[in-house]
C-alpha cells in the first residue's frame, strides 16, 4: 500500500470517526442543532473522496479532501465563536434581543424557535466544545488530505 493510500484511508477513517461520534452523542441524548448537521455533510463528502480517490487511482482527488475537512473546520470554528458569544450565529437557530417587539411578535418567534438552538453549547471537553472540536480535529484531517495530496 503507498503512502498516498494509507494517508486517505487516514483521512477518510477520521471523517468517519467524527461522524459516528456525532451520531453517538445524538442517540445518547444530544439532537444537533442545524449547524451541528451543516458540519457533518463536509465529513460525508471527504469520505466519498476518499473512496474515488482511492477506486480511481486520481491523486488530484485527494485535494477535495482536504477541501471538505477545512469546510466543516470552517463551519465549526464559526459555530463554537457562536457557541461562546464572539460573533452572532444564524438568526433561525440562535437565541436574539428581544428588542422592540409586541407580545404577539415575542409569542410567533417564541414558537417558531428551534428546539436546539446553535448558541447553547450541549456539551465539551476540556472547555472545548463539540464545534470546537471538530474545527480542531477538521483541521489535522485537512493537513492530512493535504499530504495525501502531496504524496505518491
Amino acid at each position: 500500500m503507498t503512502t498516498h493510500t494509507r494517508l486517505v484511508l487516514i483521512a477518510a477513517a477520521g471523517s468517519a470517526a467524527l461522524l459516528g461520534g456525532a451520531f453517538l452523542f445524538q442517540l445518547a441524548g444530544y439532537p444537533p442543532c442545524k449547524m451541528c448537521i451543516w458540519q457533518r455533510w463536509p465529513h460525508a463528502a471527504a469520505i466519498l473522496f476518499a473512496a474515488l480517490c482511492i477506486a480511481l487511482r486520481i491523486r488530484a482527488i485527494a485535494w477535495l479532501g482536504a477541501v471538505a475537512a477545512l469546510l466543516t473546520a470552517a463551519i465549526g470554528a464559526f459555530h463554537a465563536g457562536v457557541e461562546q458569544g464572539w460573533w452572532e450565529g444564524p438568526s433561525s437557530c440562535t437565541s436574539g434581543p428581544i428588542g422592540d417587539l409586541s407580545v404577539d411578535e415575542l409569542l410567533e418567534n417564541i414558537l417558531a424557535a428551534p428546539v436546539v438552538r446553535c448558541d447553547d453549547i450541549a456539551w465539551q471537553l476540556a472547555g472545548i466544545s463539540m464545534a470546537g472540536w471538530n474545527a480542531i480535529l477538521s483541521l489535522v484531517l485537512a493537513i492530512i488530505w493535504m499530504a495525501a495530496a502531496r504524496r505518491n
